[in-house]
């Protein structure tokens, strides 16, 4: 009789023994004795940020789920982040506290950034302020500052989360709500005028494949706040967001979010004294009876059982080289005073970030991917102005750009004109320089290197000490020269690299702009732009940073309303940024859309080089 090729026997029922231990407070993780590879599958989720008083929803704690993590053989710290504290809503009004971090293990921590707080508006005085950054951004307030812009929300800045929703400007008689918070799995939504309603918070993100339905909120985390104020208060996100209240209602207050889930806070109208806070962090460790892997290719039946249930089979990973570079900012704006001429500061270069081929102190570490799809966001430049009819403007910051696990942040605006203080360069990857103060004394340019990455993504922006010049904006690899009696300060110096085997700068500063005819700062080398001095000559006019390599905008110089130096009244826009992969010869690489391109190295790797937002393929040879 022919054999069919298999083992005829009674039917075995396999019996599973995956242990899942779960910290709600800080302590210490000792493995299983009978799981002796030391592997598991890890969840990480931050303290979420309290809702804004008068405002946003707070955003939810930053979230990362690790399968088949290494498990050293001595104890684990496990750290769990605390829910940042809601805001206050009695004038004046305060924004919600980011929550705080949570982490698994010390010497290299699987670690999460806290949600950031919900932005607030205080109806007397009539100040603003944004969502706060973190895991996923805090929600926009809603502002009856007439003619006031929408107000920001925060940024998903550690790639374990989502932005925040956008709060509404109007007025006391019409219309103005605030954005929910950022989740895990979405985005909080902006807030709409009709019907008057605040916006809801981000939906979190499941993870009951790994770890079940009785975790968190049915197996979902880290869900954003929904915002306050307006007709109708915000929903939470799924996974413990906290929903808003609307304006007016005592009887119904907001709610924090879920404890143990980094479930951001609902933001508060102004007839509740607080919003709510932030829930608290979590940390799950589920090891399976006899780890991952009990062999080199050889799977243990717990992995086997669980991959064909949830369809979760991992893909294989390979270690891909990277540059990425982000939008620099623009120049400072110009103000339109009747009678004066003045000028604005440099824009900071965008963020740079590379594992490698470019000066050896910024080289970051090549990161993993799986094979298959990967999207890319290419950041734009902080857009410029010009013209006799450009209102006051602070300038504009440039967007972030990002490729996996990295994430390179906006360079800031340059600071414009003010009396007696200049305004402040604004901080991102790198500063902005700072403005022209009339009579004042130093004026700070914009901080690089926020938020902070090990290596350094940019560096400062250069002051003015009360001169005609104003200063430079930071570059990769130098910061911005301050503004002097005679000229404004220089941007500054990019970095090279030859990733993709030929040499390019990147990430210079934008020069500062000078209430003089001459003497104006240049553009950093890595597509800097030029700043601008008063005069009737075209020469004089600020420059653009250099798109695809993250340059800072010139910063402007201004004239009167009418006359030769009305042209004047220009400040450069920031170069759009950048994102190279190099990818090892064994595998395969395709770009979309078409704008983007592929090559290879004289040593064979495959580049591929994206200009715009798009999406890498990876796959085998």
């Amino acid at each position: 009789m022919a054999g069919n090729g298999g083992i005829i026997g009674p039917t075995q029922v396999i019996s599973r023994a995956d242990k899942t231990t779960t910290f709600t407070s800080s302590g210490t993780f000792t493995k299983s004795p009978n799981n002796a590879p030391g592997t598991a599958s890890v969840l990480v989720v931050a303290g979420g940020g309290g809702g804004g008083g008068y405002g946003g929803g707070g955003g939810a704690g930053g979230l990362k789920l690790t399968n088949c993590h290494p498990l050293p053989a001595s104890s684990v710290t496990v750290t769990i982040g605390g829910g940042g504290a809601g805001g206050k809503s009695p004038s004046p009004g305060t924004r919600g506290v980011t929550g705080s971090d949570s982490s698994f293990g010390s010497s290299t921590p699987l670690s999460t950034c806290g949600g950031g707080g919900g932005g607030t508006a205080t109806p007397s005085p009539n100040s603003i302020a944004s969502g706060l950054n973190g895991g996923s951004g805090g929600g926009g307030a809603g502002t009856n500052v007439g003619g006031a812009p929408n107000v920001a929300a925060g940024s998903g800045v550690c790639g374990q989360g989502n932005p925040g929703g956008a709060g509404r400007s109007g007025s006391p008689s019409t219309p103005y709500t605030a954005g929910g918070g950022g989740g895990a799995g979405g985005a909080g939504t902006a807030a709409v005028a009709s019907p008057n309603t605040a916006g809801p918070g981000g939906a979190g993100s499941d993870v009951s494949p790994t770890f079940g339905t009785g975790v968190g909120v049915c197996g979902v985390f880290a869900g954003g706040g929904g915002g306050g104020r307006g007709g109708s208060g915000g929903c939470g996100g799924s996974g413990g967001g906290g929903k808003g209240v609307i304006s007016g209602n005592t009887l119904q207050p907001c709610t924090p979010g879920t404890v143990n889930t980094g479930g951001g806070g609902g933001g508060v109208c102004n007839a509740n004294p607080a919003a709510g806070a932030g829930g608290s962090g979590i940390v799950l460790v589920k090891e399976p009876a006899s780890g991952c892997f009990v062999a080199p290719g050889v799977w243990d039946m717990n992995t086997v059982l669980d991959n064909v249930e949830n369809n979760t089979w991992p893909k294989r990973e390979i270690t891909i080289d990277y540059l990425v570079v982000a939008g620099g900012g623009s120049g400072g704006g110009v103000a339109t005073p009747s009678s004066l001429i003045v000028a604005s500061g440099g824009g900071g270069a965008g963020g740079y970030r590379a594992s490698g081929f470019g000066p050896s102190p910024l080289q970051g570490t090549a990161q993993s991917l799986s094979l298959g799809d990967h999207t890319i966001t290419i950041g734009a430049g902080g857009a410029g102005g010009s013209g006799p009819t450009t209102p006051t403007n602070t300038g504009n910051s440039g967007s972030d750009s990002s490729f996996g696990t990295i994430t390179s942040t906006g360079g800031g605006s340059g600071g414009r004109y003010g009396n007696p203080t200049g305004v402040a360069g604004f901080d991102g990857g790198s500063g902005g320089g700072a403005g022209f103060p009339q009579t004042g004394p130093t004026t700070a340019g914009g901080a690089g290197n926020t938020p902070p990455t090990d290596p350094p993504q940019g560096n400062p922006g250069g002051e003015n000490q009360g001169y005609v010049g104003s200063g430079g904006g930071g570059g990769a690899t130098a910061a911005g020269g301050d503004g002097g009696p005679s000229a404004g300060g220089n941007g500054g110096a990019g970095a090279p690299n030859d990733i993709t085997g030929s040499s390019t700068t990147y990430a210079g500063g934008g020069g500062g702009g000078i209430e003089a005819t001459s003497g104006a700062g240049s553009g950093g080398a890595g597509g800097g732009g030029d700043g601008g001095c008063r005069g009737a000559t075209p020469g004089a006019l600020a420059t653009s940073g250099t798109a695809n390599t993250g340059g800072g905008g010139g910063g402007g110089a201004n004239g009167t309303s009418s006359g030769p130096d009305a042209q004047n009244r220009v400040f450069g826009s920031g170069g759009s940024g950048i994102v190279v992969a190099r990818v090892p010869s064994a595998f395969t690489l395709a770009v979309s859309p078409g704008t983007n391109s592929t090559s290879t190295h004289p040593g064979g790797d495959k580049i591929a080089t994206f200009t715009v937002s798009g999406t890498l393929t990876i796959g085998e040879a």
